[in-house]
């Protein structure tokens, strides 16, 4: 019997998918017809076209599975139409998590994300039990993810779905190819396009650490409760240092009040928004989420699923090394 993967062409997806081929289990990833596959072309998988949107493709996904990582999500902090996120992320985890009840999964890990916990304004560290609701959430992005966390929850209560939640912090390493929002941070930084910086502060991690917990979690993990897989709490002045440091060039050194950034953040999105263009480099959403120090404790994983997260600096290195190997190809 196989593991479904959904979401294996995206940067996190695809290094669970690889964690878990590096542990000799049989997986088939469901991707999308759209999907961008060059990261999957290595993996030793059934692939099976289909869509988390489409009840149907996902019945016929599961057929002949056993477990399940639901790892796809619409990841982005600006959208041109933002049901998407709420398609994606809320109607796209209801149809896969309905599916998995249907074909009598044993066994589901969703991966949700620390957007969905409480954000402390002291900059204290935030933990499962940080006390969060819909109305703190900033963003779609944000809300959808929250909304589809309130989905899992209500079928583990009702439905016995045997669901652990993961709430992944902010992952980076290689094969980012899209890149992520923080990895294109971290791209815009190696090429001197990142000048000056705003005070904030994220929990950095490995991606295949984070991955690596998914994995624990399926194997430790107690159904119904949620496991913050994260690293570091650095902030953004000391992640571009690090990126400065392992690029050889010099950090920003010019600190911007986030109020001085939104003029040209609303004008940004405007302009996508008229052009059906790219995603802004400075958006809305990213400067309201950057008046809080975005740290989070992996303690729990650490104490009941055996998680271990490296060095900030291992995983920028290795996000370098990996856009670096790109750039030369």
């Amino acid at each position: 019997m196989k593991t479904l993967v959904t979401g294996a062409t995206g940067f996190l997806g695809n290094a669970i998918a690889r964690a878990l081929q590096k542990n000799g289990v049989e997986i088939k990833l469901l991707i999308r017809q759209s999907s961008n596959t060059s990261t999957i072309q290595d993996i030793d998988a059934e692939n099976f076209v289909g869509d988390i949107r489409d009840p149907c493709s996902i019945k016929n996904a599961l057929r002949g599975c056993k477990h399940l990582y639901h790892v796809a999500a619409d990841y982005r902090l600006w959208a041109r139409r933002r049901r998407d996120l709420y398609d994606n992320n809320v109607l796209g985890t209801k149809n896969i998590m309905l599916g998995a009840l249907e074909n009598d999964i044993e066994r589901v890990v969703y991966t949700s994300s620390v957007a969905t916990i409480g954000v402390k304004k002291d900059g204290t560290i935030s933990d499962e039990w940080t006390q969060s609701k819909l109305s703190d959430m900033i963003g779609h992005y944000k809300k959808s993810k929250f909304l589809a966390e309130e989905e899992v929850n209500r079928l583990i209560r009702t439905e016995s779905l045997p669901a652990v939640i993961v709430n992944p912090s902010t992952p980076i390493g290689p094969r980012d190819v899209k890149p992520t929002p923080t990895g294109r941070i971290i791209l815009d930084a190696i090429n001197g396009r990142m000048p000056a910086y705003v005070n904030t502060g994220l929990n950095i991690a490995h991606v295949d650490d984070i991955a690596t917990g998914h994995i624990l979690a399926f194997q430790n993990g107690t159904v119904g409760e949620r496991y913050i897989l994260g690293g570091e709490d650095l902030t953004l002045k000391e992640i571009l240092v690090h990126v400065a440091n392992a690029s050889g060039r010099k950090p920003p050194r010019i600190c911007i009040p986030r109020k001085l950034i939104f003029p040209i953040a609303y004008t940004s999105e405007f302009w996508a928004w008229l052009t059906n263009g790219p995603a802004p480099q400075a958006t809305v959403e990213g400067l309201k989420m950057a008046a809080y120090q975005m740290y989070f404790s992996s303690e729990r994983a650490k104490r009941e699923l055996n998680y271990t997260s490296r060095p900030a600096v291992i995983a920028i290195k290795d996000a370098i090394d990996w856009f670096d190997g790109v750039k030369s190809k």
